[in-house]
């Protein structure tokens, strides 16, 4: 189910207008090549969640968000939609069901040559179908 959820998320951020026009690339893994600003999934661990009679698996996963510029309020502006965004995650998925995601922390710094790294971490509660 984390790798399911990891491809679902992927794929929902991409599908979001703003998230898709403010950044160059919303990844997997940390992009190799691409300008700054971009979104990537820097971690992910699940555990045991499972119930009588469905499996279920409880994933923390870390969004790294990736940008430049000397004004916070532009990374503030992308954290505040990539969380808009994830709040609206539709709780049926393919295979499995979001029973609870929570926000659970969130790291920024600035960085060398006038970049920001921003990590926010999720937890998402799943059930298989």
């Amino acid at each position: 189910m984390e790798i399911a959820l990891r491809a679902a998320l992927i794929d929902w951020l991409k599908a979001d207008a703003t998230l898709a026009a403010a950044l160059n690339a919303i990844v997997e893994e940390a992009p190799t090549r691409t300008a700054l600003p971009w979104l990537a999934i820097a971690a992910s661990a699940s555990a045991d969640w499972s119930a009588k009679d469905r499996q279920g698996r409880e994933v923390r996963l870390a969004l790294e968000l990736h940008c430049r510029g000397d004004d916070p309020a532009t990374a503030g502006a992308l954290v505040a939609a990539l969380e808009a965004r994830l709040a609206a995650l539709p709780a049926a998925q393919s295979g499995f069901q979001v029973v609870t995601s929570q926000f659970l922390r969130a790291r920024a710094e600035q960085r060398a040559a006038n970049t920001r790294a921003v990590l926010v971490e999720y937890r998402f509660r799943l059930l298989a179908d």
